[in-house]
């Protein structure tokens, strides 16, 4: 069966970071290595952190300065645990995982999906759920990547708003897919969005150039069904899609104009198709 690796992030996380890691440690499928950014933490979690690392020689740990909660130094931290395994050689793995600081998974949760990912190699992402809800795009909690696919197009994530996104997006361009494996289950002990507030999943529409109607869409979908964000999160989601000022360069500005023209003309025909006037 495949193998896998685990970048976990947190901050001040000393009330949910050791039955997190715990979920992935104790896994029937173990992964490789576990890579842990503590991204300035505060409280106890370096020091809990360090606790877990001493009975475990495949945990790393990277310790940030405390520079205050930012949601855009996220993937910045994924790609230092990228690069931590380059530097130190780590043993190349089939998948890596992302996994936050406030999931917890079931014991043969990556088991389930390695199986699936490993019997259809055109699956590029995948993760379990957590909620009776079908979802189309795996969770952003406990997602594994396939290794093949990501590093033949990327070195590291882009580091810019909308970076998870377009890594499913990079996987249709390429014929390749994604799929949740709804069996594959897993909780979340925060409530999502608590420190965020969606703004992420406003702003990175227009980073990345979606569709008007594609997110009229997913906004009504969001708010008639109170799922997966809320009414009051489908609201700060559209909010934050119209009010979005784009800056010239770095963590806010906008992707390529290529890639937005992509992307839009993908969702354009979703649309078509969903109307029952698609001709292609």
């Amino acid at each position: 069966m495949g193998t896998y690796n685990v970048i976990v992030t947190c901050r001040n996380s000393e009330n949910s970071i050791e039955s997190a890691l715990n979920s992935i440690i104790y896994q029937s499928i173990k992964p490789e290595y576990i890579i842990v950014v503590d991204d300035g933490s505060s409280d106890d979690t370096n020091k809990i952190l360090k606790d877990i690392q001493s009975k475990n020689e495949n945990l790393y740990i990277i310790t940030n300065p405390d520079l205050g909660y930012n949601i855009g130094r996220v993937v910045n931290n994924w790609n230092k645990a990228l690069e931590m395994a380059k530097k130190l050689r780590l043993k190349p793995t089939d998948y890596h995982m992302i996994a936050p600081d406030d999931a917890e998974y079931e014991e043969n949760y990556c088991q389930k999906i390695i199986k699936h990912m490993d019997a259809d190699q055109s699956i590029a992402i995948a993760s379990g759920n957590y909620d009776i809800n079908n979802y189309e795009m795996p969770r952003g909690a406990g997602r594994l990547i396939r290794n093949s696919f990501f590093f033949s197009i990327y070195s590291s994530y882009p580091e810019r708003m909308g970076y998870e996104t377009i890594i499913f997006y990079s996987a249709l361009e390429n014929n390749f897919k994604y799929k949740v494996i709804p069996e594959a289950r897993f909780v979340h002990t925060r409530t999502l969005g608590s420190y965020h507030q969606f703004y992420e999943f406003g702003a990175s529409m227009r980073t990345l150039g979606y569709h008007p109607i594609f997110v009229l869409g997913r906004f009504l979908k969001y708010f008639i069904s109170g799922k997966p964000i809320g009414r009051l999160g489908s609201i700060h989601m559209i909010y934050y899609y119209l009010t979005y000022k784009p800056k010239e360069n770095g963590y806010d500005s906008m992707f390529d104009a290529n890639i937005r023209k992509n992307i839009r003309s993908m969702q354009t025909k979703r649309i078509m198709r969903y109307i029952g006037m698609n001709k292609i």
